[in-house]
């Protein structure tokens, strides 16, 4: 004996099955805020007070900045309108924009015109440099270069 679907039968299947599909989307919706907040500081407004005067500085330094890897040496020049300057560097992660399984702290040395510093091969893509550097009368330097490494 087989008996009949109502309205009713179906009224609780879909809403049972929107009930599943609302209940693991808050799910993993939570898990991700949790692992991750998105937070880079506590208080961001702080922060911003701080911002456009730490950018005009960095700016009024005029510095170009460029990496290149070539034969397992990244090579780091940075240059103002005169020539080549050597800042402090305090902190160069290398890595992935996506991930930071692969990122690496290289060891600058300078040659006398560049920084230089022996890397492991870098398989091909994407990659980021960022760099945090003291210029000679104390500004704070910070950048995100791009290196595209090809095979």
């Amino acid at each position: 004996m087989i008996k009949e679907i109502t309205g009713w039968h179906v009224l609780c299947i879909f809403g049972s099955a929107f009930a599943v599909i609302i209940g693991v989307n808050l799910t993993l919706a939570f898990q991700a805020v949790h692992t991750f907040p998105g937070l880079e500081t506590k208080n961001s407004y702080v922060v911003s007070q701080q911002f456009e005067a730490d950018r005009a500085a960095q700016q009024a330094l005029g510095w170009t900045v460029s990496a290149e890897v070539t034969d397992g040496v990244l090579a780091l020049t940075i240059d103002d309108a005169i020539g080549p300057v050597v800042p402090v560097i305090s902190s160069a992660t290398l890595g992935r924009a996506t991930h930071v399984g692969e990122d690496i702290t290289p060891a600058f040395l300078h040659d006398g015109k560049r920084f230089v510093a022996d890397v492991p091969t870098l398989a091909s893509g994407n990659w980021n440099l960022r760099l945090a550097a003291v210029a000679p009368d104390g500004t704070e330097f910070r950048q995100r270069i791009v290196l595209r490494v090809a095979k």
